[in-house]
């Protein structure tokens, strides 16, 4: 192989490809994880199936990482607002459940979305509700240095102490108050400022609240992941991720705040990672919008999870996506066709690092050079598109060897994690859409599978055998997930 190339990475703050250079032997990954008070759905993952990559990537160039993505379970108001319900109480309200019910079974549904999109277990999820103690003493320094002024609505950021505030999202002062958040909170000195403790209003009591020494209350939403990264990869860490919709705001009041506690006059973090929005019909993908769709709904309507990871894949992480049902059938049809040919291949052997790669093709030129596009690819801030079309090219170049072409088919296997070393070509069988069935058929399926479940909770278990075998003549193929069964049509 010519070159191990110098890995390169966009960087939203200062909008320019820097080359990457951990600070410690381990590389300190934080990812901005679900508030999780609803499903998430397709727009929400990519953000996920990107952070994924980016390890696989850093794993490639032989970096160690230690990957944090936080559980937001408190302090997030309606509509990102300094004031008014957190989202999860609504959610509470909506579902007549408890908030901590609602916390865990959202959480349940997102780390089961997370497995069948091959996404890499983070080293720790942390839940905002257990950190609250640390987010009170974080809030108490900056009120210490001076950082802060007090409203009968909270405790709130003096960003007009912070000069260099909004650096990250690149507006002007004007440009940043014509962004800010339009709500109006009484006594507010700029729009641009952010509360980091919500108080309670008057006559009113939270369902999650906490003493603090500006009252009852709650955490302010920017406040969790500060607190959560510092005390998981340390004070200052190499790589941040998220939407893009969180650079010109969240992302940047966390780096204020960050950086007046810290008070070192060092970048908190030295790396920022957008990833762009998913459209569907020109507008991006939103719960707020309502109707967004879910992974659930891909695979009810026979689509495999890896046909959407696929989809991500084919596009650049910071190009925005059209999802439409003509683009998953093409992902679907081509994953298809990779798991056929890469079938008389297996089994693959273990590249997962370039050096990895290096050693199992070091007698075969032809599969050197496309290790060499692939890791030219990946240093280019992870070019995916062009580490598929190396996978193309290696499953038709005449050149390669057998060893070199399972070398190379192993290694774009480990980066883009789609699971071809493993994949079942059973699982790509198109299965029927739910629309095929009429809604009492589908009532009828759903009433034995809840007697299903309700036998299991008996611990009859002959009778829930029972109720598997005729949902299996009925063409049902049912599923157990931590947040309870699930089925589709074969």
């Amino acid at each position: 192989m010519s070159t191990n190339h110098e890995l390169r990475l966009y960087n939203s703050l200062g909008r320019r490809m820097e080359a990457f250079a951990p600070a410690a032997e381990v590389a300190g990954l934080y990812t901005c994880g679900p508030t999780v008070y609803a499903y998430p759905h397709l727009g929400n993952m990519r953000a996920y199936v990107f952070a994924d990559t980016l390890r696989r990537a850093l794993r490639w160039k032989g970096f160690s990482v230690r990957h944090v993505v936080n559980i937001t379970d408190v302090g997030h108001a309606v509509a990102d607002t300094n004031t008014g319900e957190d989202k999860m109480e609504v959610a509470a309200a909506r579902e007549r459940r408890s908030v901590m019910d609602i916390a865990a079974y959202y959480a349940d549904v997102f780390f089961v979305d997370c497995a069948a999109l091959n996404i890499l277990p983070a080293d720790e999820y942390p839940r905002a509700t257990a950190y609250v103690e640390q987010m009170i003493e974080f809030t108490k320094k900056l009120a210490q240095d001076g950082f802060t002024y007090q409203l009968p609505s909270g405790l709130y950021f003096d960003t007009a102490q912070d000069p260099g505030y909004g650096e990250l999202a690149q507006m002007s002062t004007e440009g940043q108050l014509e962004a800010a958040r339009l709500e109006h909170v009484e006594g507010r000195r700029r729009k641009t400022d952010f509360v980091l403790w919500r108080a309670e209003e008057p006559g009113q009591r939270r369902v999650l609240r906490w003493d603090s020494p500006w009252g009852w209350g709650v955490p302010g939403w920017h406040l969790e992941c500060s607190v959560m990264s510092m005390a998981l990869l340390g004070q200052h860490f190499d790589l941040h991720t998220g939407g893009v919709d969180h650079r010109e705001l969240h992302h940047v009041n966390e780096i204020a705040q960050s950086q007046a506690f810290l008070g070192d006059g060092r970048p908190w973090v030295r790396y920022w990672l957008h990833v762009e929005y998913l459209q569907l019909g020109a507008q991006k993908m939103a719960k707020s919008a309502g109707g967004a769709p879910r992974l659930a709904d891909l695979t009810e309507a026979g689509y495999h999870p890896m046909a959407y990871r696929l989809f991500l894949l084919g596009g650049h992480y910071r190009s925005q996506l059209d999802f439409s049902t003509a683009a998953i059938d093409a992902a679907q049809a081509t994953l298809r066709r990779l798991v056929t040919r890469i079938g008389p291949l297996r089994p693959l052997p273990l590249v997962e690092t370039l050096a990895e790669g290096v050693a199992v093709t070091r007698h075969d030129p032809a599969a050197q050079r496309l290790l060499d596009t692939i890791d030219a690819a990946v240093a280019a801030d992870m070019s995916t598109p062009k580490i598929l079309a190396a996978l193309q090219d290696a499953l038709r170049e005449p050149a390669l060897t057998p060893d070199g072409q399972r070398a190379v088919v192993a290694a774009t296997d480990a980066l883009l994690g789609l699971g071809l070393a493993a994949f079942d070509p059973a699982d790509l069988e198109h299965r029927r859409p739910l629309t095929d069935l009429s809604a009492a058929e589908r009532q009828a399926i759903e009433e034995l599978v809840a007697d299903r479940t309700q036998a299991r909770k008996e611990r009859d278990w002959a009778r829930a055998d029972q109720i598997r075998a005729q949902l299996d003549e009925l063409g049902v193929d049912l599923t157990d997930t931590p947040t309870g069964p699930r089925w589709q049509l074969r």
